[in-house]
């Protein structure tokens, strides 16, 4: 199994822009955090969250992102359960989420890269600064981050079961741990 080092090294290889680098940093903490409370390997699940969109900047569309990545995760050593999630979160493949591991994938994509842009509006651009309500009230203004669909981050607590406000906070919890890293 390809390790994190050689991951990251794989992300920095397909991905130039550090948004993107960051979002996938972002997604890899949450779905760490996640791992233990649906008894799955943070490795693992780590794996999925970092290498989730590594292939969006040369398949910027759903004809081509994430399955032109597939041939490339395989020949890295990437599991197949990862490569199966990371599949999974693209809702346009309609491939079925049966495990946690392909349900926590999409819960936190959408909610990881809206609260980076919850952050840096913010006057200090510290995930410190940021709460449930703020990312809920940012939520409500349609013209904020408006490509980050609002029904996706609903149907990403439904999908684990759980309450809006504790997904949120879970997930902004996690990204708190890596703030330093995230440049928040």
């Amino acid at each position: 199994m390809i390790d994190r080092e050689h991951a990251y090294e794989l992300l920095r290889e397909y991905v130039k822009g550090e948004g993107l680098i960051k979002h996938c940093l972002a997604a890899e903490a949450a779905m760490r955090a996640y791992a233990p409370r649906y008894e799955g390997d943070p490795d693992t699940w780590g794996l999925a969250g970092l290498l989730h969109d590594f292939d969006w900047e040369i398949h910027p569309n759903a004809e081509q992102h994430p399955k032109g990545g597939e041939p490339i995760l395989r020949a890295a050593g990437v599991p197949e359960e990862v490569i199966y999630t990371i599949l999974a979160h693209a809702d346009y493949l309609n491939l079925e989420r049966a495990t946690w591991m392909d349900k926590t994938l999409p819960a936190v994509d959408e909610l990881s890269g809206f609260i980076i842009a919850v952050t840096l509006v913010r006057p200090s651009k510290k995930l410190a600064d940021v709460d449930i309500s703020s990312v809920k009230k940012k939520m409500k203004d349609k013209a904020f981050a408006r490509a980050v669909k609002r029904e996706d981050v609903t149907a990403g607590a439904e999908l684990l079961q759980l309450p809006l406000d504790e997904h949120i906070g879970f997930v902004l919890d996690a990204m708190k741990v890596i703030a330093p890293e995230l440049g928040l």
